[in-house]
């Protein structure tokens, strides 16, 4: 007899809450990580990438089916959510293409937030770079972020160079501590904290300006234009996800690509020649053995 077989899933107990757990032996990745090893692995990071969640509205990026099945943003909290969840309605950005409509996001408070996210098929998780505040009001950002996305043939070397000309840029103005975090994908990400002085919109241009400034010095290494015809062999300073309605994948998410690998806070003394992507036990075995590289951040 053909048809899905139906699982009508376990009720677990996590922190006091109770949460639904269906199909843990669906394999997610080609080379056969599970829905069950995928949930084990964010409740084994839980204490370090919860302060990343804390008070950020989580967009999703879930993936029913695997990563090579169907792929959808959700931003929004389904219907069928516990209601224990934290969401609330922000209204989208000025000048966005979602502007004037409303969004009901979810916030991920705790590990029962994490294993909900993740029991849906939630395997990429993403954040903008401000915080809401007790009473409801959304912060200004307390992070800038540039994000290094290399053009084939150029790869994680090469974005390893420009993080370091980055980095002293930015420090230049005073953003003396700087993460880098490779992506899980192609590149990598920097992160700079801000003391939350800035609006949005003046964070968005300090770093457009610092990017076409690094681009101009360094043409053969550096592009600020998204252009794809300009980006072979270069590495795309993306200074647009500090726009207030953009988000990035928040340290310590898994990505849905080919391959299990995380966004993972990496050491200064690693952005060098050689570096790799890291996978999920690789990121545990580190925390375990380092800590949280972003503690202080």
């Amino acid at each position: 007899m053909g048809g899905t077989v139906k699982d009508d899933g376990q009720w677990v107990e996590v922190g006091g809450r109770r949460v639904r757990l269906t199909h843990l032996d669906r394999v997610l990745y080609p080379e056969g990580f599970t829905k069950g090893e995928m949930v084990h692995y964010y409740s084994q990071v839980a204490d370090a990438i919860l302060p990343q969640l804390r008070d950020r509205p989580v967009t999703r990026i879930r993936f029913p089916e695997g990563v090579q099945g169907e792929r959808f943003f959700e931003k929004n909290v389904p219907r069928g959510a516990p209601d224990w969840l934290r969401h609330q309605v922000l209204h989208a950005s000025p000048g966005t293409d979602d502007e004037g409509t409303q969004v009901d996001f979810p916030f991920l408070d705790d590990l029962a937030g994490l294993v909900w996210a993740a029991n849906a098929g939630a395997i990429e998780l993403h954040t903008p770079q401000w915080r809401v505040g007790p009473r409801g009001g959304v912060r200004t950002p307390d992070r800038l972020v540039i994000d290094l996305d290399p053009g084939a043939p150029a790869g994680l070397d090469e974005c390893a160079a420009v993080a370091h000309v980055v980095a002293d840029r930015l420090a230049e103005d005073g953003l003396e501590l700087t993460y880098p975090v490779t992506s899980g994908s192609k590149g990598m990400q920097l992160y700079a904290p801000l003391d939350g002085r800035r609006t949005a919109v003046q964070v968005r241009q300090y770093a457009r300006d610092v990017a076409h400034e690094l681009a101009q010095a360094h043409p053969r290494q550096v592009v600020a234009n998204m252009k794809r015809d300009l980006r072979p062999g270069k590495v795309l300073l993306d200074w647009s996800q500090n726009h207030p309605a953009k988000t990035t994948v928040t340290p310590y998410s898994l990505r849905g690509r080919e391959l299990p690998r995380v966004a993972a806070p990496r050491t200064w003394d690693e952005i060098g020649p050689g570096l790799t992507q890291l996978s999920p036990d690789e990121v545990l075995h580190r925390l375990e053995a380092d800590g949280d590289l972003l503690a202080e951040g």
